[in-house]
C-alpha cells in the first residue's frame, strides 16, 4: 500500500513539474509571424469563398425569380387569350341572337301583312 502511494505522488509531482515547464521562447517568437501569416491568409480565402457562396446564392435567386415572373407572365398571358376567346363567343352568340330574332319579327310582320290582305281580299266589298 505504501508502494501505491508513493508512485501516486510521484506521478502528480513529475506532472507538475512537467506543466509548469515554460517552452523556450525564441522558437514561437520565431514562428509567431509566419504563423499570423498563414492564418490570415486562411482567412482572407474564407472570406474569398464566402463572398463567392453569396454571389451563387444571389445569382440562383435572381434566376428563380426570373423564372417564376416569366411563368406569371405567361399564365396571365394565357388567361387572357382565354377571356378574349371568351368573349369572341359571347358576341357571335349575341349576333347570332339578333339575327334570329330579327328574322322572326320579319316573319312575323310579313304574316300579318299577308293577314292583312288576304282578309281584305277575301271580304267582299259592300
Amino acid at each position: 500500500m505504501k508502494k501505491t502511494i508513493a508512485t501516486l505522488i510521484a506521478g502528480l509531482f513529475a506532472t507538475a513539474a512537467f506543466a509548469a515547464q515554460t517552452p523556450a521562447t525564441t522558437t514561437p517568437a520565431a514562428a509567431t509571424p509566419a504563423v499570423a501569416k498563414a492564418e490570415a491568409k486562411q482567412e482572407k480565402q474564407a472570406a474569398k469563398a464566402e463572398v463567392k457562396e453569396t454571389k451563387a446564392a444571389a445569382k440562383a435567386d435572381v434566376k428563380e425569380v426570373k423564372a417564376d415572373a416569366k411563368a406569371e407572365v405567361k399564365e396571365a398571358k394565357a388567361d387572357a387569350k382565354e377571356t378574349k376567346e371568351a368573349a369572341k363567343a359571347d358576341v357571335k352568340v349575341a349576333k347570332a341572337e339578333h339575327k334570329a330574332a330579327k328574322v322572326h319579327h320579319k316573319a312575323a310582320a310579313k304574316a300579318e301583312a299577308h293577314k292583312d290582305t288576304t282578309v281584305a281580299a277575301a271580304t267582299p266589298a259592300k
